[in-house]
């Protein structure tokens, strides 16, 4: 069988395919879609990242495709709903990438509320300004109220790193019966900093638009580390620019990689380049669960991180 990797991977775990045939993409920089297309034309199976556009016209031409196994917990990237009536399992890596992530959202609101970043690029720049404390008057952390809005995995795990700063945290989220719960509206009035911790989906799409912005406090610091399609991002840009919230951390952005040359240009926006999980431990581990789940997937047999169980119990139906 097949195999094509879309992307370098730990080296631990691309052992763990020995024996395989591997079409290995090490160069590090995603397939482009015709490269995609042409390498998966045969692919039994599929180890992928959030970058590789796996939609329906991509799919289609994969006759002998048994599994995606997606390096992420996200998977928009996918079209589920093609690969579950094709029969191709999909899963992910939802638990790994927790803590790594986490610990970029909690560096992003620090960058940004104390200006970090600014301060750095002004003394490589060699500014005279460099030194006038002033203009690098921040924000206070400790003691502040965080919301945080998805209450999953990562969205628990910063929420136990802003302890360690006696913030008060608040969260939207579906579990509106935990300790901190509030509705959405007062979450975006009252909170000091907000951290967006929702998957994509057709719910959330621009669940961050214009009257969003509008809602929060003048100084609100707003960090973004799930999927950038979850905000208008011209709606940012404005409220931004017109000092509406006091500043925003992103570590992706609704038209990934291109990103708005308006936010390059701003001193009040700290950004990196989706690298939430781009830490080694979590790089081992999202790569070795991907793998795993590959593993089981093509001898038959039910993945733990499936995300379309819908094609087991077809298989099942059909038998």
């Amino acid at each position: 069988m097949k195999i094509l990797i879309t992307k370098k991977i730990d080296e631990g775990a691309l052992k763990l395919l020995k024996g395989f045939e591997v079409d290995y993409n090490d160069s590090g920089r995603p397939l482009d879609r015709d490269e995609l297309v042409e390498r998966i034309k045969d692919a039994h199976a599929v180890l992928s990242v959030p970058a590789d556009n796996l939609r329906k016209e991509v799919l289609e031409k994969a006759e002998n495709l048994k599994i995606i196994a997606q390096k992420a917990t996200g998977y928009d990237n996918i079209d589920v709903e093609f690969a579950t009536r094709r029969g191709i399992m999909v899963t992910n890596t939802p638990d790994t990438p927790t803590e790594a992530t986490a610990d970029l959202t909690f560096g992003l609101m620090i960058a940004c509320a104390r200006k970090i970043a600014i301060g750095d690029r002004y003394l490589r720049e060699g500014r005279e300004e460099a030194w006038q404390e002033d203009i690098f008057m921040g924000k206070d952390i400790y003691g502040s109220t965080l919301g945080i809005v998805g209450f999953g995995r990562i969205g628990r795990a910063v929420a136990r790193r802003a302890k360690g700063f006696n913030m008060k945290v608040i969260h939207y989220s579906r579990r509106s019966d935990e300790s901190g719960f509030v509705e959405f509206d007062e979450l975006l009035e009252i909170s000091d900093f907000i951290s967006v911790h929702v998957p994509l989906t057709k719910e959330t799409y621009h669940m961050f638009s214009r009257k969003e912005f509008e809602k929060m406090k003048s100084d609100a610091i707003f960090v973004n580390t799930s999927r950038g399609k979850v905000v208008d991002e011209r709606a940012l840009v404005e409220a931004l620019k017109k000092r509406r919230i006091g500043g925003a951390a992103l570590d992706v952005f609704e038209f990934e990689p291109e990103i708005s040359e308006e936010l390059k240009e701003m001193d009040n926006v700290v950004i990196t380049p989706h690298i939430g999980t781009a830490s080694e431990k979590a790089e081992r581990e999202m790569a070795r669960c991907a793998v795993e789940n590959l593993l089981i997937g093509l001898k038959g047999m039910t993945p733990p991180n499936i995300v379309n169980r819908e094609v087991i119990k077809d298989e099942e139906d059909k038998n």
